[in-house]
């Protein structure tokens, strides 16, 4: 602040005076100035009556009355700044008056857009209530006009109170429609089924395309009725028959009694069992739960499943004349393809490897007379057993083939055996008739041993002499034949659901897993649903035994099924069912059974048993294999002679047998395993080929058996020890003990019988009891070390860190033997 000419007055800066803060200043003279501090500048202005400022706003003032050091520039600076923040100023306050007004603008112009969007919406609301309202009151009309016309008069409802009275006096009623639409109203909504309404349904007619039923609506009208009458709904109890199982899920046994499953858990619970709905109950506990709730218990079992394939008995004015089955069945090599192919005119036996038959054939002959016959064709090996066991279970009729120059032989009898298990009629047919060694007679009195008699022989087997080479007797074998069908008197039901029996099966490359199946019963049709084993399928073709596609199969025909989803085992039944759902729970339910059954089979039930198993285990040498063959029969024939081969020290164990050809997986397994694979009429694909090549896996192929059988055999008895034989080549007598300086006790001896070697294993014996077993360190004649001494000559010897030898003690002298050893 300064003083000029008596006057103070506050400097013209800046300060922080808040605005309209007027402060007065203070003279010694008449003329006062105020000042005015607002809140960016102070500004002195004049008091009325004081000298202005020149025009322009340049005047300076009395230059006398101006603070010291202040010049006419610098006032004048002064001033334009002055003028400067006060045009600053006002100049803010226009903006600052400008956006608020554009921000009220933008504001109300939001405003008015949001409420003429409500306003819209709520229109285009009340546009599509009306609507629907408008569809559902037509529609109601016409459902009462419906229910008008089809019901009878209604009696007249007696009022049970004073009715309202309108306007005019007269009762007002209220009718049905009414009442829903004030129902409707207070639910809120004019569609409670249909949930929030939308454009499409509006548009598309109101409910979205959702109808209610008949059953609805006269459930809606019983219950309105019932209201309307004043009793209570109550919905009717339904007494239902529960199907148990052994054991059942807590929630699946609510839904079979369509209960709620909380109700079912609470009633568990009642009882003392804490259970959830994701838990198993036992039977009885379940029964104890259904009996409760009112229902009715049928109890089954998991066995159930098959009573849908269960044997019906047939009406007898259905059953119908059938082809026999024949079955033709001896020793290897005793001609029984070669019989039937003369009879069959082929040439079956020219394509099979080692000229015999290692699988079981079914073909069907229509005899020259119009006979229709079906043959059975089994392998005579030794290795298929089990193929001749079911060639005896399928078939009417045995023919029994044996050579004229062979005579009976071992597979002959086993034959026989398979015939009289089955209780079926036997023929025998001697074949080779034609060659010079013939011995008919030789073969009917063999035959005799095994309790059949021929005819010729005052028995009642029919025998017949036939010779496949050249026809002789072929003739008088399918009379014999015949007649033996005709005294069978053999008769099926085309007319029903099929059964057969596969009589081999197998994986095709191009048509997948194929079942060659002999029809038993009814008849097999393209595209029926069955079950075979623990297999199912559909029927997608059937192929004959000339390869030709036919559409149905009959009684007694053997036909080759494809359609299956795996390769059944042989012997298995095949049975046509309803839906496929019958024949898949059918399968998986044979499937669990035969899985338990080989788990069962395979454990042990007691500790000492399993720790037995596990001691002999060590004990035996064991050699790996896998076997995939080109069908079923064979590959179990295999695996039959594999079990039998082996004694206490090594036996032969089948890690994995199948059908088809050899893969990566089969390959993976052997190398896993360390063992060879065996491929019996088939070959590995190109990348099991690559993939054995690069891990080092063994892979064999056979077409026949008994080359299998032998090389295994073979590979088994390398797994045997070798045997260790002694062979005892002299004696000596000791004559005299000697003590030698280094060496020890030497004992002078005379080698009484056979020879003296210095590599041989010698015995001391005293009083003929061995005393010590061990080599010899030296043998000496003389001063010499020799490498064996003669009989009836003396030497010195001494033994390998054993020095207590007497006189007269015997020496033995012998030397071991390795016999290799092979499994018979």
């Amino acid at each position: 602040m300064s003083d000029t000419d008596g006057k103070k007055t506050l400097g013209l800066r800046g300060g922080g005076a808040r605005p309209g803060n007027v402060k007065q200043s203070f003279s010694h003279g008449r003329t006062k100035n105020v000042v005015v501090e607002t809140k960016r500048k102070r500004v002195v202005v004049p008091k009325p009556g004081a000298a202005k400022p020149a025009a322009g706003g340049k005047s300076l003032g009395d230059p006398s009355k101006r603070p010291a050091g202040i010049t006419d520039a610098e006032m004048e600076r002064r001033l334009k700044a002055v003028q400067a923040a006060k045009a600053r100023e006002a100049e803010e306050a226009a903006e600052r008056e400008a956006e608020e007004k554009a921000r009220a603008e933008e504001r109300e112009r939001r405003r008015a857009e949001q409420e003429a969007k409500e306003a819209e919406e709520r229109e285009r609301e009340e546009s599509l209530k009306a609507k629907a309202e408008e569809d559902e009151r037509r529609k109601r009309e016409a459902e009462a006009a419906a229910q008008a016309a089809s019901a009878p008069p209604a009696e007249p409802v007696v009022s049970r109170g004073p009715s309202p009275k309108s306007s005019s006096g007269a009762p007002a009623r209220k009718t049905e429609r009414d009442r829903e639409d004030t129902n409707k109203k207070n639910r809120g909504g004019d569609n409670r089924r249909s949930g929030k309404l939308t454009l499409n349904q509006a548009l598309s007619g109101g409910e979205g395309g959702r109808q209610r039923s008949m059953a609805q609506m006269k459930r809606k009208q019983e219950r309105a009725r019932q209201k309307a009458m004043g009793g209570s709904v109550e919905r009717e109890k339904v007494v239902r028959d529960v199907q148990l199982p052994p054991a059942i899920v807590v929630s699946e046994l609510a839904n079979r009694m369509a209960e709620r499953v909380g109700e079912v858990v609470k009633a568990l619970m009642n009882n003392g069992m804490m259970v959830t709905q994701n838990e198993t109950i036992d039977a009885d506990t379940a029964e104890l739960i259904i009996e409760e709730f009112g229902h009715k218990v049928v109890r089954v079992s998991d066995a159930d499943v098959e009573d849908v394939i269960k044997e019906v008995e047939d009406d007898p004015k259905e059953l119908r004349d059938r082809p026999p089955v024949i079955t033709i069945m001896g020793h290897v090599d005793h001609g029984k393809t070669s019989l039937l192919d003369a009879i069959r005119n082929a040439k079956v036996v020219a394509g099979e490897a080692g000229g015999i038959t290692q699988h079981i054939g079914a073909y069907q002959v229509t005899t020259d007379g119009g006979t229709t016959l079906s043959f059975l064709d089994t392998p005579g090996h030794a290795a298929f057993t089990s193929m001749r066991s079911r060639g005896a279970q399928v078939t009417d009729i045995v023919v029994l083939v044996v050579a004229a120059d062979d005579a009976v032989m071992p597979q002959t009898i086993e034959a026989i055996n398979h015939a009289k298990a089955a209780k079926v009629p036997m023929i025998v047919a001697i074949n080779k008739i034609d060659k010079p060694a013939a011995n008919p007679d030789k073969v009917r009195t063999d035959l005799l041993q095994h309790e059949v008699i021929v005819e010729k022989l005052s028995g009642d087997v029919q025998d017949v002499e036939v010779s496949a080479t050249t026809g002789q007797g072929l003739d008088n074998l399918l009379e014999a034949i015949a007649l033996q069908a005709e005294i069978l008197e053999l008769k099926a039901n085309p007319n029903r659901a099929a059964v057969g029996a596969v009589i081999e099966a197998q994986l095709d490359v191009g048509r997948g897993p194929v079942a060659t199946v002999l029809i038993q019963n009814g008849t097999l049709r393209q595209g029926d649903i069955f079950v075979v084993g623990e297999q199912y399928g559909k029927v997608r073709a059937l192929i004959n035994d000339q390869g030709e596609r036919v559409k149905e199969a009959g009684p007694s025909v053997p036909v080759e099924v494809l359609g299956l989803n795996g390769t059944p085992e042989a012997g298995d039944v095949l049975n046509v069912t309803d839906t496929e759902a019958q024949a898949r729970e059918i399968a998986e339910y044979r499937a669990n059974a035969a899985k338990d059954k080989r788990a069962a089979a395979g454990a042990a039930t007691t500790l000492e048993q399993l720790m037995a198993n596990a001691k002999a285990d060590e004990n035996v040498s064991e050699l790996p294999i896998l076997v995939k063959a080109d069908v079923q029969g064979s590959a179990e024939a295999i695996v039959q002679a594999m079990e039998k081969i082996g004694n206490d020290e090594v036996r032969v164990r089948v890690l994995h047998s199948g059908v088809g050809a050899i893969t990566e997986t089969d390959v993976g397994l052997a190398e896993a395993s360390n063992a060879p694979i065996m491929g019996f009429n088939v070959r590995a694909n190109a990348s099991a080929r690559n993939t054995a090549n690069q891990k080092g896996v063994e892979i064999r192929y056979y077409s026949v058996i008994y080359d299998l059988v032998d090389d295994v055999k073979a590979a088994a008895s390398g797994l045997l020890s070798a045997e260790i034989k002694e062979n005892f080549i002299g004696y000596a007598t000791i004559k005299e003990v000697f003590k030698v300086t280094g060496v020890g006790k030497v004992a002078g001896c005379l080698v009484t019988e056979g020879v003296a070697r210095r590599s041989a294993g010698v015995r001391l014996l005293r009083d003929n009891v061995v005393i010590h077993e061990g080599t010899l360190k030296t043998l000496k004649r003389f001063k010499d070390e020799v490498p064996e001494v003669q009989s009836g000559q003396e030497c010195g010897m001494a033994f390998e860190n054993y020095d207590d030898i007497r006189p007269d003690d015997v020496i033995e002298i012998f030397e071991r033997e390795e016999v290799t050893r092979t499994l018979k």
